[in-house]
């Protein structure tokens, strides 16, 4: 069995706090349809100036679907920000993992090569965020009592 022990130091907890920052502060835009059209405008002239390819056209799916993300990441933003604990770091560090997957997939499906610039940060703070716990893992084998019956977890 493999267990994680929590790095519990004031530094990851300020890492945890740097990155709710960064996220409130890149995703607030995506939070309501109006700011949503200006970030995406913006995002848009900004792949166009550096020729990395514009965004698609502005539509009600994709606005819905980017204030649903927007919202959602503030909100976990927010918590984290108010109350950092390391296991905070552990769930955004996999929640990271699981964006930039769908990042690098949809790069490898030819979108706006802007997105680089959003998946480099994203693998920036997963391995930040991560990396403790994976230094801090231990690998445990189940023990028998001096009974020789098996150590049950709580879970059994």
């Amino acid at each position: 069995m493999i267990r994680f022990h929590a790095p519990a130091s004031p530094a990851y907890l300020r890492v945890v706090r740097a990155s709710a920052w960064y996220d409130l502060a890149v995703t607030v835009g995506f939070v309501t349809p109006w700011t949503y059209a200006l970030v995406h405008d913006a995002l848009s002239s900004l792949g166009d100036a550096l020729t990395w390819g514009a965004l698609p056209e502005l539509d009600s799916w994709q606005t819905l679907y980017a204030n649903l993300m927007g919202s959602v990441v503030v909100v976990w933003a927010a918590l984290r920000i108010v109350r950092p604990l390391p296991e905070h770091g552990l769930f955004d560090g996999i929640a990271r993992t699981l964006f930039s997957a769908w990042m690098a997939y949809a790069l490898v499906h030819d979108v706006s090569r802007i997105l680089w610039l959003f998946l480099t940060v994203e693998v920036a703070w997963g391995i930040v965020q991560l990396a403790p716990w994976l230094r801090n893992r231990h690998t445990t084998a189940v023990f028998e009592h001096q009974s020789g019956r098996p150590e049950r977890s709580a879970a059994n």
